[in-house]
């Protein structure tokens, strides 16, 4: 039926009402909305919403002209300065993100910021003063690694091109502002400094952004915290950072050297002669803090890895279960040829790792020591001398009370530091490593350790044997434990004098007494001797003098601990070199003029920053920079020249740069690691890979004309990001034999067909 006109008009009027109220209703919606989650108050006079005075998110700024309101991004240079300084290296980062203009505003602070840790003066009355000489508040105390504010610039421009072609990633507003010319171009540095200077956080005052740790702090004086050697391989914290989650450069770890016992890491049992990033997401979504080199003598090898989440990875010889994984399926203990988790760990955060010739440690964040591996000589403080494939915390000699900063594993023994600076010692107290008396082991049998200068590696025992029993008697007690079974076996064994539960304070941890006085800060164990450092920078060795590896002037061995004289006297420790027969020879420490150098610079107190203990050899890095180095020297491996004298008395090294500053060493059995304040990488002498001599490698460095001093690897430093490596993978080409593989499957059933056809 055809509506009429009237009607139709009718219907449209009733749609349009509804329609209005429709819209109405929707409009006092949003009121009510906006009302609850806007922050605004609704006037019922103008019928319009009114800002919320109330109502904190209504400040926030929108745009750029807003923030270049911000208070923060209107101060001035000097006075942002001071207050930035004291934000650390990840702060940093995180505030250089808030907008483009601060980012540029902060560009101008980074001399400022980095001089604050880097530079500290003492005053008239002996006291470290708050300001420096050009009134920098200093935050870090007692080093001296920069002079003021030019010195800090040019250790920043150093920095970022030290190592040559490293592959360093740049931020696309870094490469453009390069071809600005109107005085902003350094600014963009701002994105590329947070990672320098979390890497120089590290190195001077132990700090790291660790994901475990309560305070996130390091304890300042770490064993291989970028760099770790073994007798056969190193360890070197290097690359990382491609992506936001592994954090900045240095999270990576390079390894290089003999890789028989796969403690390289790579999945094979191959030498390296150059540093070969490990794969994995090593250094890209796993962040590496800490590394240690395991081994010695006797051609076993493992390396630990600290992460940043506190857990802890082990590869290598498994041997004597230093690795922490106990049995595999098999009941064997089986080499890991790339990095594996210790389980038994997983649920303890830990902040320190060490890492022995036969046994492996850890400190977690609540100051616990954990120690697993070989103990037949006591090392792992259990009060025994057996074996233990798993993690077991130290809880003798008082140990559990005390709340544990850091730790270093010898040959055969153990040291750790306290947060009251205490230094606890435990092992084989020969040659007077443990720097106490101690007892004799319940059975001296030949318990020993590979002397270097031994032939073909020979063990020297250590204590006389036992009056021996005549072989019948012994066959007789060792058959009647066979027939009776295991407990009478036992029983045997003990009637022998040949069980492993020993009473000897050899093996738990004891207190040094001698050091009682002062508060230590660092230990380092190396093949037989010790070396502590306490809070004022002296330097404390004990143990065997063999090649004047302590440092005292002589070759005599020392029971308890003796600080080094040579830091305390008041001037430089500078030589010269001579030449007789075409031999180099460094000169010794004389008052004549022909063996001294007269320097202009004065010393007062050369005070220590860095020290490590390794084969009949040792060095240690001052608060100024310096290295130095002293023991065995022979073919470059302290970086004393190629001569084979011993070096008696530490010796300041000789780098080839005036300017080079060091912040970490690490000593081996024939090579030894630098480095540089700028991030940089130093080695002196090497490990023979491919079946070469130890000496001299034959690395890609920047300067190979002076063999026998420190050569600088080229393509590598710390703390620059680089893009993620990644493993290459050959796909294996069917070989075709017969027709069959030639012709194919279809087509011999089609002939197979037409034949039966």
């Amino acid at each position: 039926m055809a509506r009429s006109k009237e009607e139709k008009d009718q219907r449209r009027l009733e749609a349009k009402e509804r329609a209005e109220r429709r819209k109405a209703a929707k409009a006092s919606n949003a009121v009510s909305s906006a009302q609850i989650a806007g922050g605004c108050a609704f006037d019922d006079k103008t019928k319009a919403l009114q800002p919320n005075p109330n109502d904190l998110r209504n400040n926030i700024p929108l745009s750029k002209k807003h923030n270049a309101e911000l208070p923060a991004v209107n101060l001035p240079t000097d006075a942002l300065a001071r207050i930035t300084r004291f934000l650390p290296a990840r702060e940093w980062g995180a505030l250089s993100l808030t907008c483009v203009g601060f980012n540029y505003s902060l560009g101008a602070c980074r001399v400022s910021h980095l001089a604050s840790r880097l530079m500290r003066r003492q005053d008239s009355v002996g006291l470290w003063g708050d300001k420096g000489g050009n009134g920098d508040v200093c935050l870090v105390g007692g080093l001296e690694l920069c002079g003021g504010r030019k010195e800090a610039q040019e250790i920043l421009e150093r920095s970022l091109v030290s190592g040559g072609d490293t592959g360093r990633l740049v931020s696309k507003k870094m490469k453009a502002s390069t071809k600005k010319k109107d005085g902003s171009a350094g600014h963009a540095d701002a994105d590329e400094y947070p990672g320098y200077a979390r890497f120089v956080e590290e190195a001077t005052i132990g700090y790291s952004a660790m994901q475990c740790s309560r305070n996130a702090v390091f304890p300042t004086h770490l064993q291989g915290r970028f760099a770790s050697c073994s007798p056969e391989h190193t360890l070197l914290r290097i690359g990382g950072g491609g992506n936001t989650t592994s954090g900045p450069g240095g999270s990576g770890t390079a390894t290089w050297g003999v890789g028989k016992r796969g403690q390289l890491g790579h999945g094979n049992r191959e030498d390296e002669s150059h540093p070969r990033l490990l794969l994995g997401k090593i250094g890209w979504g796993i962040r590496i803090v800490q590394v240690a080199a395991g081994g010695g003598l006797v051609r076993v090898a493992h390396s630990l890895l600290l992460t940043s989440t506190g857990r802890v990875l082990s590869f290598g010889t498994a041997q004597y279960g230093q690795l922490g994984h106990g049995y595999d399926a098999g009941k064997q203990l089986s080499d890991c040829l790339r990095p594996r988790y210790i389980e038994a760990l997983k649920h303890e955060k830990c902040i320190c790792v060490a890492a022995g010739e036969l046994h492996s440690g850890a400190v977690t964040a609540d100051g616990d020591v954990y120690t697993w591996g070989e103990g037949f000589c006591g090392q792992l403080g259990l009060g025994d001398r057996r074996p233990h494939l798993l993690p077991e915390q130290v809880t003798l000699g008082g140990l559990e009370d005390e709340c544990v900063s850091n730790m270093s594993c010898g040959c055969r023994h153990t040291l750790v530091v306290t947060e009251e600076g205490e230094v606890y010692s435990w092992g084989l107290g020969r040659f007077g490593v443990l720097g106490r008396s101690y007892t004799d082991f319940t059975y001296n049998n030949d318990i020993g350790m590979v002397v270097p200068e031994g032939e073909a590696g020979q063990v020297q025992g250590i204590a006389v044997r036992p009056p021996p029993m005549p072989a019948a008697q012994i066959d007789a007690v060792v058959e009647a434990g066979n027939a009776n079974g295991v407990n009478d076996l036992i029983n045997s064994l003990d009637a022998l004098n040949l069980t492993l539960d020993d009473p000897s304070d050899q093996c738990y941890p004891v207190v040094i007494d001698s050091l009682k006085g002062f508060r230590a800060v660092g230990v380092s164990a190396g093949h037989r001797h010790s070396m502590v450092l306490d809070e004022n920078g002296g330097l404390y060795t004990f143990g065997s003098g063999a090649s004047g590896a302590l440092g005292h002037g002589d070759l005599l061995g020392q029971e308890f601990p003796v600080k080094v004289m040579e830091f305390g006297k008041n001037r430089r420790l500078i030589y010269t070199t001579f030449i007789f027969c075409d031999v180099a020879f460094l000169s010794l420490p004389l008052n004549s003029a022909f063996h001294r150098k007269n320097d202009s610079k004065e010393n007062n107190n050369i005070r220590i920053h860095q020290m490590s203990a390794g084969v009949d050899m040792s060095m240690a890095v001052s608060t100024t920079g310096d290295v130095y180095a002293w023991g065995k020297a022979a073919d470059g491996r302290i970086g004393l020249g190629l001569g084979k004298n011993e070096i008696k008395i530490p010796r300041r090294v000789d780098m080839g740069d005036d300017k080079f500053k060091a912040v970490d060493v690490e000593c081996g059995y024939v090579h030894s690691i630098i480095i540089g304040l700028d991030g940089s990488v130093y080695q002196c002498g090497g490990v023979g890979t491919d079946g070469k001599d130890d000496g001299q490698q034959d690395l890609d460095t920047e300067d190979g004309s002076r063999p026998g001093y420190p050569v600088k690897l080229s393509g590598y430093n710390i703390w620059h990001r680089i893009a993620e490596p990644r493993e290459k993978v050959v796909k294996e080409k069917w070989t075709k034999y017969g027709k069959y593989e030639l012709k194919g499957r279809s087509k011999m059933m089609n002939e197979g067909v037409r034949s039966i056809g």
